[in-house]
């Protein structure tokens, strides 16, 4: 099986002189991207969503393999609160089947102020299109619950394993891909540090055990300060020699 390492996004500024060459105007820096990466997630997409024809034109920016992992909208996820998803979810496909075999994971980020809510979970997963692949990302503690892997299980929808500061770090798979955001090993703050090498090795232990088992990995690194990210997903990459 395969692991999709990358980071959260291709386009910062801070990165000059870590991924880019210094200068790099933001249109050219996926294509630098590309050179390195086989998989991003697009973060973006949170505050607004695409339109198909921008799913499109990334489209048919990715070389072949390319595994391309979008991030829901807030809309959904933190104005509705997975309520009555049906239009969200239409907006979503539309875009979705834009990106062909480029399709990698549909991320649902829950807010870290929403509770537990079975009945809400299962009316959501049973509208959720079959054909995209999806994970959903529980902020808020109280979801972290048998009952609700079980939820996912059934939909064959991808539990988020999460690392970062104040959030549950459950190793749990509920699908037949795993899905893990790296959002930093700093203990007090979100998006901060850079993961050791010990730390990237146990993650890779981590991901064999997975693939062993017949899962897909996506991985992505969202501690984007100072390069961070792209520092620690090239040296997870070499950890798992790929």
């Amino acid at each position: 099986m395969s692991a999709w390492i990358g980071t959260s996004g291709w386009t910062y500024p801070h990165w000059d002189g870590v991924l880019y060459p210094p200068g790099t105007v933001p249109e050219a820096r996926l294509d630098r991207y590309l050179q390195e990466f086989r998989t991003v997630e697009l973060n973006s997409s949170f505050y607004r969503w695409p339109s198909p024809h921008a799913f499109a034109a990334w489209r048919r920016r990715l070389p072949s393999g390319f595994r391309f992992s979008v991030k829901a909208p807030r809309g959904l996820t933190h104005g509705r609160r997975l309520h009555q998803p049906e239009p969200w979810l239409e907006r979503i496909a539309a875009g979705w089947g834009e990106l062909d075999d480029s399709r990698g994971m549909l991320l649902f980020q829950l807010p870290p102020d929403q509770e537990r809510d079975d009945a809400r979970l299962a009316w959501f997963l049973g509208r959720l299109p079959k054909w995209i692949r999806s994970a959903v990302e529980f902020r808020h503690p109280s979801w972290t619950d048998e009952a609700v892997f079980e939820q996912l299980e059934a939909h064959r929808v991808a539990y988020c394993v999460m690392s970062g500061a104040g959030l549950p770090c459950v190793l749990r798979a509920t699908a037949p891909e795993v899905y893990v955001r790296f959002h930093g090993p700093d203990d007090r703050y979100l998006y901060a540090g850079s993961y050791s090498d010990d730390d990237l090795r146990w993650w890779a232990d981590r991901i064999r055990e997975w693939e062993a088992d017949g899962r897909q990995v996506f991985a992505y690194f969202n501690n984007d300060g100072d390069g961070n990210a792209v520092r620690n997903a090239r040296t997870l990459k070499m950890f798992l020699g790929r």
